[in-house]
């Protein structure tokens, strides 16, 4: 079944022809209304940086933004990445466009990083060694998602893409323009503030056989909540009943453990049963945004498991032929710091890997301190220490964290997702005392 939804359409499709529409300047311009165009509104996350900016409070707490910040409320580079840079000054001699789906190095790195676990799973291996692993360079995570997004929706049978609830705001946003249906599948209990994976499993049950399914694979955005491997393995049966088709994000490798080989059981799993054909088809969307700090690099890659090397073929072509038209060709500069870092003569990757340990270290010590100072008299918030990666989800109401905003310059999303990077030694009394006042209101 998979087989005729994914890759006998791309085959078909590899060798139409194509249809040039031509439209007239004069035409456009009688149909394009200027006066008419309603006024967009505004990114949420991104109008919250904005009024944080505008704030004039000196204790003012920026927690909306997902980015990492230090114990001085500052944003870093990876001293892996500054050595990765001299390298590339000394030695690159070009700045040449790479090939449309990055250049064969990177997509190696990748493969061998996610898949291979650098040599830990023999079932990625596996499938790497049968030609059955299809990457490309993309732009970044949301470039990725993007990408698969749109292949999807040219060659696969099935239009609807299950979701969690809640999941990143930018999910559905991207699936709709692309022509997909996002409908979302249970997945969070607010009221317990915990995962809701009975009705988790009955939602999915309830599904179409066939359809796509979204699934976070470590440090969920934004609830931080993680499946248990015993869960997963229950949900990976229900995909394998139902025959979905498995689309995996993953932004936030190495946030869960500190540890990127460890955060990502989801994807031996999947191996697994790619390598028994019980999943035989699955996509990967990544980026070295979160986890090397490259977020302006915008450096991400999309990967799809194939039934077969004859199928990969059609489906890499048709990635060159989708993405040509969109952006041409990713942007070198980051694809080549992870490049550097990975090469072994440099002696990086056991460095970066250190650093990332240590961001992540820093993240789970001001996630107990904020914990340690709560009042638990009043609300209990023993869920703090279940989430995972660099958010968590208080289970605020939005008036109370509208009232954090206006009564002492405390700016999150109003669903109470609160990016801990912005909590330092310096601000985190004020925060939870912040937080204590208004629980009490």
């Amino acid at each position: 079944m998979y087989r005729t939804q994914l890759t006998k359409t791309a085959a078909q499709l590899q060798h139409q022809p194509q249809v040039l529409v031509l439209r007239s300047i004069s035409s456009t311009s009688k149909c394009l209304k200027f006066g008419e165009i309603p006024l967009a509104p505004p990114d949420k996350i991104l109008g919250i940086t904005e009024a944080f900016i505008n704030d004039s409070n000196p204790k003012k707490i920026n927690l909306g933004v997902g980015a990492y910040r230090d114990n001085l409320g500052k944003p870093i580079i990876f001293p892996s990445v500054k050595e990765a840079e001299k390298v590339l000054l000394q030695k690159e001699n070009e700045k040449e466009y790479t090939p449309i789906i990055g250049s064969k190095k990177f997509q190696n790195i990748v493969k061998n990083f996610i898949f291979n676990n650098s040599g830990k799973d023999a079932n990625g291996k596996q499938l790497i060694d049968d030609g059955r692993i299809v990457t490309s360079q993309t732009i970044s995570g949301t470039g990725s998602l993007r990408v698969i997004a749109d292949f999807l929706n040219r060659f696969y049978s099935n239009k609807k893409i299950l979701v969690p609830k809640p999941t990143w705001a930018n999910h559905v946003a991207v699936f709709n323009d692309a022509g997909l249906q996002p409908e979302f599948y249970s997945y969070y209990e607010t009221s317990k503030n915990d995962l809701d994976f009975a009705n988790l499993k009955k939602s999915l049950e309830s599904q179409p056989d066939g359809s796509i399914v979204l699934l976070h694979a470590c440090c969920h955005n934004p609830t931080g909540m993680d499946l248990t491997n015993e869960q997963w393995d229950q949900v990976l049966q229900i995909i394998e009943n139902k025959k979905f088709f498995p689309l995996v994000d993953m932004a936030y490798q190495g946030f869960a453990s500190g540890k990127p080989y460890e955060d990502i059981e989801l994807i031996r799993k999947l191996t697994k049963l790619a390598n028994e054909n019980k999943i035989p088809t699955f996509a990967l969307c990544q980026s070295f945004a979160k986890n090397m700090g490259l977020y302006g690099e915008r450096t991400g890659s999309i990967s799809i498991i194939t039934p077969s090397a004859q199928d990969s073929k059609a489906i890499e072509s048709q990635l060159k032929k989708l993405i040509r038209p969109i952006y041409s060709s990713p942007p070198i500069h980051g694809s080549k710091i992870v490049e550097v870092i990975f090469d072994e003569s440099t002696g990086l990757l056991p460095q970066w890997l250190s650093e990332l340990d240590q961001v992540v270290g820093r993240l789970n010590t001001v996630r107990q301190k904020l914990y340690d100072n709560l009042d638990k008299s009043n609300y209990n918030w023993d869920h703090l220490l279940k989430q995972r990666g660099m958010f968590v989800y208080t289970g605020l109401s939005p008036e109370q964290v509208q009232t954090l905003r206006n009564e002492y310059s405390v700016y999150a999303t109003d669903d109470g997702r609160f990016s801990i990077s912005g909590i330092n030694d310096g601000n985190v009394e004020y925060l939870a005392n912040a937080i204590n006042e208004v629980i009490k209101k």
